[in-house]
Formats: structure tokens, C-alpha cells, sequence
């Protein structure tokens, strides 16, 4: 099969892209590398796949991309994912997750494209979880509290209307925290690999706000086996993927410090504008209609992401 990937250079779409080639797929990637890195795509490159440098917002590149590549199925995962950099400049968020899914599902019609699998947002898209029952399904009220989030909602809106008036066969996978091998220690998105590279470099991690805030942390691995479920399915609309259960940042800390043998005592740091004190994500869907469910356990897929940095 003929697959292509955006963001594929990225930290999730590098495993995928690892996990199709594995399967047999002829996969291209697209990345503009901004925050993908080539390393990541070593492996795949030396196994056939195909990179080629661009930015989403470009239209005409995109479509003459996704023409050459002709795939079966897209996994769009190219995005801004940075919400302190969404709240500081929306105009541009919404750019490149607006505007460049925008791109992506018209190069996908044109192309004739049988499946587009979008990669949204859980953990921003449904906004504050703080007084609402937890795990929250694909149905529960839609209240962003950043510009990614709400980018990321504008983006699914185009997946349906794409759908609607071109029968374009498309699904949108929200997320949960995502970690796991790959991921930048030294980035913005990510406290767990934040925190690995905090623990291997011997200092303390930092904490915004008092460190109660609970995410539904899910490993990559489980993610790309998601994508690729979805991918091979005829299901529609938004799918949870998460485990349904929270974990607070304390706790990451407690976890990862024990994993060492070490003290890893946080230090504190004022709340940050956009960012929820709870959530977690309802995964009823994915496992009825994908059967699919997390494999990967929080203690396991903490020592593997530590033993990746």
C-alpha cells in the first residue's frame, strides 16, 4: 500500500512511519523539518521511504507532493503543537493547523485519496475537565482554552465538511499526552521527556502551578497502533485515544525519581496561560469500533522513554 505521512520526521510520525514500513507500505514523507529531525528518519530512509521537504501552507507544493506520491491513505500529523506559542501568536497556529489541513484534504481529493487520517488533540480539544465526569467521551462539550485546541476543532470541522461534500473518508484521532522514544527532552511539548532529560542531566525538573495537574499520558507506540487501526477501518468523526486514566505531574516526578534510585523533588513555577488542571480521555470508541486498546503500561513506558535519552 501506498501511504503517505505529514510530520513524519516528527517524534509520532517517525514511529509511524517506522511501523508502516514495517508492514510493507511504500511511504513518503512530508516535513518541512522545522521541528521534525532528519535523524529520526534514518532507519526509514535507508529502508525506502521518501522524504521531501515542505511547508504545509503551501499549496502547490502539496498537491504537487501528494500527485507524485499518489497514496492510498494520508496520516496528516504535520502541525503547530506548541500552546504557549498558540496563545502568543493564534494567527500563526491556525495557519498551519487550519489552513495547512485545509491544503492537505484538498491535495487529497484532487489525488483521489481513499482514507485521511487526522491526528487532533484530547488533551486541548475539550478544554478543562476540573468538575466534569472524567474520562470525557468524543461527545462531551467542546471548550478550548488555547488556540491550538481550538485550531486543532476548526481542523476536524474541514474533515467533516470534506467528507460531506466530497465523500473524502476521514477519521480524527484525539490524542492524549502522547510520550515515548524520539521525543525532544529540550522541547516545549512533552513533560515526560522534559523530565527524563531533566533526571539524566542530574537536575531538577519545574513544575507550573502545584504540580496536581492529571493528564492522560499515553505511549507512542499504542498511538501508532491507533493510526493504524483508524487507517484500516471505515470509522468516522472524532476517536479518543487514551487510557482513561489521570496522572498528575507530582506524580511523574515520584515515579521517574524511583525508577533512578534518586531524589527528583520538583521546583515550582507560576501556572502557564492556556493549559487545563484536568483531564483524561475516554477510549470507549477506539477499542469498539477500532479494537484497539493501550497496551503499554505508565511504569514500562516510563523506563523506555528514560532509557531512550
Amino acid at each position: 500500500m501506498k501511504t503517505l505521512v505529514t510530520g513524519g520526521a516528527g517524534f509520532i510520525g517517525s514511529n509511524l512511519t517506522d511501523a508502516l514500513l514495517e508492514r510493507g507500505d511504500e511511504v513518503t514523507v512530508l516535513d518541512d523539518l522545522s521541528t521534525g529531525r532528519r535523524e529520526n528518519l534514518d532507519g526509514a530512509l535507508a529502508a525506502g521511504a521518501t522524504l521531501v521537504e515542505l511547508d504545509i501552507r503551501d499549496a502547490d507544493e502539496v498537491n504537487d507532493a501528494v500527485a507524485t506520491a499518489a497514496p492510498q491513505t494520508i496520516f496528516h500529523l504535520a502541525a503547530q503543537i506548541d500552546v504557549r506559542k498558540s496563545v502568543a501568536d493564534p494567527a500563526f497556529d491556525a495557519s498551519i493547523n487550519v489552513g495547512g489541513t485545509a491544503n492537505m484534504l484538498e491535495a487529497a481529493r484532487i489525488a483521489g485519496v481513499e482514507r485521511f487520517v487526522f491526528v487532533s488533540t484530547g488533551g486541548a480539544i475539550y478544554g478543562e475537565g476540573d468538575g466534569q465526569r472524567l474520562p470525557l467521551p468524543e461527545d462531551a462539550p467542546i471548550a478550548p482554552m488555547s488556540p491550538y485546541g481550538q485550531s486543532k476543532f476548526a481542523a476536524e470541522g474541514y474533515l467533516a465538511l470534506y467528507e460531506r461534500l466530497h465523500g473524502l473518508s476521514s477519521v480524527a484521532l484525539r490524542l492524549g499526552n502522547v510520550y515515548g522514544p524520539r521525543q525532544d527532552p529540550l522541547g516545549e511539548a512533552g513533560v515526560i521527556a522534559i523530565f527524563c532529560g531533566k533526571l539524566r542531566a542530574g537536575e531538577r525538573p519545574t513544575v507550573f502551578g502545584d504540580g496536581s495537574q492529571t493528564r492522560d499520558y499515553i505511549y507512542v507506540g499504542d498511538v501508532v497502533s491507533a493510526a493504524v487501526a483508524a487507517a484500516d477501518s471505515k470509522a468516522t468523526g472524532p476517536i479518543n485515544v487514551g487510557t482513561g486514566v489521570e496522572t498528575d505531574v507530582l506524580e511523574l516526578a515520584r515515579r521517574l525519581g524511583e525508577l533512578e534510585g534518586v531524589e527528583f523533588e520538583p521546583e515550582e513555577a507560576a501556572p502557564r496561560t492556556g493549559e487545563v488542571q484536568r483531564i483524561t480521555i475516554d477510549p470507549s470508541r477506539a477499542t469498539s469500533e477500532l479494537d484497539w486498546r493501550a497496551e503499554v503500561e505508565l511504569a514500562d513506558g516510563l523506563r523506555r522513554t528514560l532509557d531512550s535519552i
